[in-house]
């Protein structure tokens, strides 16, 4: 990946990542082990091209839906 496509990933997975934790009131570590366990900023790399030009009520929306998602496959409990 060249440096200016790393860069705008890192600055969309950044503030998404800030967005997240403030909409459902996590701290820095319970995002960190929700990342571990659903890959949430792998999702937001891999989805770049569409998310970028999603607002980001709508990127937030979509990893509500994987992390749902994973959840009722796996189990366990979901970060409050």
């Amino acid at each position: 990946m060249e440096m200016r496509a790393f860069n705008n990933v890192a600055y969309l997975q950044a503030g998404i990542a800030m967005q997240y934790m403030r909409r459902h009131k996590l701290t820095p570590s319970q995002f960190v082990e929700m990342d571990r366990k659903y890959k949430l900023l792998h999702f937001l790399e891999i989805g770049y091209e569409p998310f970028h030009l999603t607002g980001d009520e709508g990127v937030l929306d979509e990893l509500d839906e994987l992390v749902a998602e994973q959840h009722g496959e796996a189990g366990g409990d979901i970060a409050q």
